[in-house]
């Protein structure tokens, strides 16, 4: 069983000099060379790197190096998504400061990064807990807060009592904190947000621009944006000068509301059951509600539960009192915090209903079961049909009524039509230690009072002790709390929550345009050039929230004056998991591959080589280790191909090489002058196929095989080989650079590094082929072969089909019924 010797890690660590010695990747802008920006969703230093990481950063390194070798100006960073509650957590258990375990970590990964060869240009390398980077993280939060973008309001949150912070709703997985799985809890608190409704149309409309985005992210985007349009209706409650306005999209079903539901969070909940029998129970409903997650509330799959208020609403469009319920399955986030319930046509609803014995009322009939009745409903009936007890309205098709109802109430003052949109501004703040520092003093006499440009950045203290107990770390820091008002210099106290860390990812592919500048957040001539991001690569968890905040910073960056692109990636790729024996790597199921010991026995080449020939990008991939052991063989293949035609090595091969059964015989280097015309053909073909591989979906696997069936030709032709294994090394090299660089040396070429070569460029006449064999069948057998050029005329291969002896033994006498032809492969023939 082969295995990775010294020799191969001497190759792989004298490329890896060499590429830093060079800095072969820096980038600089040339305004007259085209560019190409490639970015991969930079990490959490962890330390180790999984095979999650090794996949999604193959690919990217992959494109870049392509891209390089067709010409383009490639920028190719790397940094470190530092902040965040794991290092707090990997602090606190391993009693240490979170600031030296992440950069322990960060060193570590940076390590590791650089076994595997990838084409970063280290001198941009960033981490975004460097007072350097979050000095700017403050800077735009000030900019929002000078434009009223930035504001902090008292409100419900999603708390996690575990890691004693607010979570976004987006953060809520299933009722539990997306880091640590604990049960999330509401509790009230003054939270700052940033204003990201004041975009939603832009970040709606511009969707249509990300032509080259997957389909499902968009409509994820679409649907979390949720632009809907519809009627807001007024419910005056009974015996009451209130009014419950409800928003809805289905106008066409209000003659079908039987009762009403409001949030428990609705501002009118407690004036309604003031007084009443109901109030006791009502108030417990409401404390009960608020312990749970928003997101477990919305869970489909959650028993609906609810109180009714003792009062009642009234329809406007029938005049008939309906019951108020407050409900768990109401938000108040979303539209205005109370429903009007139509039970037939919402299954919410219909189960809600069925709980409480609430009456029900068909609105809309169903043209496949238009006799059924309430009682005999399973199910809310929520397609299309025709409207039924509705008034004049009856016998419209409820598409059409929609429309007619809505305009209707609106003339009647029952309601106007309106737009509302799902997505709510986003909650930043967290009470944690490890993130931004929120750059505002509090002042008694002043009030909220930005920190001054010249005071930037607000550094975290190194004095706090992290203990993961009561809220903030920072307010325990008199050091850091207690400062002066930069308004009146009287005694003031700073913000102790932290910035969430989706801040911090929303703009670094910026920063990468001017990672050293410590001048300004950018050059804005760097951006102009670099920007936007041609390629950028990540999972498809992150497919709402860091995609959207990244969209909503570039478009407040473009109302700063600071660029003029309206989206910031231009092409999306969302790689698949990787798997093993059916579930994604995970040290919980112990299932996972150490990507170090693989390095050590294969080396960085062959699990590249077999990462992209396992499975298309997007794709899972399902780990292999005879996968594995095939692309060590191919690899070790073609190196030998190399090493026997070019005698003058560099290093020895590795000494566990397989070796062929078959030997290539060469004729001596330079004697080509008549190459042979079928490996001529393999050869451009693989040019041609590898090449559009890569244009036309990232098809590696697929590059990978025409690669390795040009290596067979090379192998059958034997002699006038140079040209074939010259274009194989150069296709190789973007999938794996080490050995290509070390082949490309002893193949003794002008450039220095296989990394700048120019990539091979088919010649589509080459792929025409002189003859061609077409098979021969009499009544569905072979009878006979003719070499023909490509595209003979059908004339022609009737005479020569028939002249053959084979045919003519069949054919000769009998009489021809049927002459069929299959163009350039085959033809039949049906005799009596």
């Amino acid at each position: 069983m082969p295995y990775t010797t010294n020799d191969i890690k001497a190759i792989e660590s004298k490329w890896q000099k060499y590429w830093e010695k060079h800095r072969s990747f820096r980038a600089a802008a040339a305004p007259n060379k085209p560019k190409y920006y490639v970015l991969e969703m930079f990490p959490y230093p962890s330390g180790k790197i999984h095979m999650g990481h090794v996949r999604n950063y193959t690919i990217a390194d992959v494109i870049a190096r392509y891209k390089m070798m067709q010409g383009f100006n490639v920028l190719h960073p790397i940094g470190y998504d530092a902040f965040g509650q794991p290092a707090e957590n990997a602090a606190i258990k391993n009693k240490t400061n979170p600031a030296d375990w992440t950069y322990k970590c960060i060193a570590q990964m940076h390590d590791e990064l650089k076994k595997m060869g990838f084409s970063y240009d280290w001198d941009r390398e960033l981490s975004t807990c460097d007072a350097e980077y979050y000095k700017w993280n403050q800077w735009i939060f000030l900019k929002m807060f000078e434009r009223g973008l930035a504001y902090k309001k008292a409100s419900s949150v999603n708390w996690c009592p575990d890691c004693e912070t607010t979570l976004a709703n987006e953060e809520v997985i299933n009722g539990a904190c997306w880091r640590c799985k604990t049960v999330v809890v509401q509790k009230d608190l003054e939270q700052w947000y940033l204003k990201i409704t004041q975009y939603a149309p832009a970040l709606l409309d511009d969707l249509q621009k990300l032509e080259q985005w997957p389909s499902r992210v968009r409509l994820m985007q679409e649907n979390w944006i949720g632009k809907s349009y519809g009627v807001e209706i007024y419910f005056k409650v009974k015996d009451s000068k209130e009014t419950i306005s409800v928003f809805t999209t289905r106008a066409d079903t209000i003659f079908g509301a039987t009762y009403v539901v409001l949030a428990p969070e609705h501002p009118l909940v407690k004036k309604l059951v003031a007084g009443t029998p109901q109030a006791k129970e009502t108030l417990a409903f409401i404390e009960k509600t608020t312990n749970k997650s928003k997101s477990l509330r919305m869970s489909g799959d959650q028993r609906k539960e609810g109180v009714f208020t003792g009062r009642h609403a009234v329809n406007p469009v029938n005049n008939e009192a309906i019951p108020i319920y407050i409900g768990d399955y109401v938000l108040m986030e979303y539209g205005t915090g109370a429903i009007m319930a139509v039970p037939t046509h919402d299954q919410r609803d219909f189960e809600f209903a069925k709980e409480h014995k609430l009456p029900m009322r068909i609105v809309i009939q169903d043209p496949k079961n238009p006799g059924i009745t309430v009682e005999k409903m399973t199910k809310a009936f929520e397609e299309e049909g025709i409207l039924v007890n509705s008034g004049s309205f009856d016998q419209t098709p409820n598409v059409e009524a929609k429309k007619n109802i809505a305009e209707w109430m609106q003339d009647q003052g029952f309601g106007k039509m309106s737009v509302h949109w799902r997505l709510r501004d986003w909650l930043i703040s967290r009470q944690r230690y490890w993130g931004t520092p929120i750059p505002i003093i509090y002042c008694e006499a002043c009030g909220q009072v930005p920190v001054p440009w010249r005071q930037l950045p607000v550094e975290l203290p190194k004095d706090v002790e992290i203990t993961g107990e009561g809220g903030s770390p920072l307010a325990r820091s008199r050091g850091f709390v207690e400062c002066t008002c930069p308004k009146c210099n009287k005694p003031a106290r700073r913000e102790t929550d932290t910035m969430a860390t989706f801040f911090d990812s929303s703009w670094y592919f910026l920063r990468f345009c001017s990672a050293r500048n410590n001048d300004e957040i950018f050059d804005a001539k760097d951006a102009a050039y670099w920007m936007p991001v041609d390629q950028y690569i990540g999972g498809i968890e992150h497919a709402i929230l860091h995609l959207l905040y990244s969209r909503f910073f570039t478009k407040f960056f473009k109302d700063l004056g600071l660029i003029t692109m309206d989206e910031p990636f231009v092409r999306l790729l969302t790689q698949g998991m990787v798997l093993k024996e059916g579930e994604v790597m995970s040290k919980s199921r112990g299932n996972t591959v150490d990507p170090d010991e693989v390095l050590s026995r294969y080396g960085a080449d062959t699990l590249r080589l077999f990462i992209l020939f396992a499975a298309p990008p997007e794709d899972q991939l399902e780990w292999n280790d005879s996968g594995l052991e095939g692309s060590w063989r191919f690899l070790n293949r073609v190196y030998q191909m190399v090493e026997k035609r070019y005698s003058s090595t560099v290093i020895q091969a590795p000494s566990s090489v397989i070796r062929s059964s078959t030997p290539v015989i060469l004729s001596p280097k330079g004697e080509e002058s008549h190459p042979d015309p079928t490996l001529e053909r393999e050869r451009n073909k693989a040019i041609k196929s590898v090449t559009q591989s890569f244009e036309e979906g990232y098809k590696f696997n697929t590059a990978i095989s025409h690669m390795m069936v040009l290596a067979n030709a090379i192998d059958k032709a034997k002699t006038n080989v140079d040209a074939a294994i010259e274009t194989l090394v150069l296709l190789l090299a973007p999938f794996v650079p080490h050995v290509a660089e070390e082949m490309w040396q002893m193949m003794e070429k002008t450039e220095a590094s296989i990394a700048h070569a120019a990539w091979p460029v088919f010649d589509e006449a080459a792929l025409k082929t002189a003859v061609i064999t077409m098979a021969v069948q009499v009544n569905g057998k072979v009878r006979g072969q003719i070499q023909v050029a490509p595209d003979t005329a059908q004339d022609e291969l009737r005479k020569l089909a028939l002249a053959d002896p084979g045919v003519a033994k069949y054919a000769q006498d009998a009489a021809i019924k049927k002459f069929i032809v299959v163009p350039n492969k085959l033809i039949s023939i049906v005799v009596a």
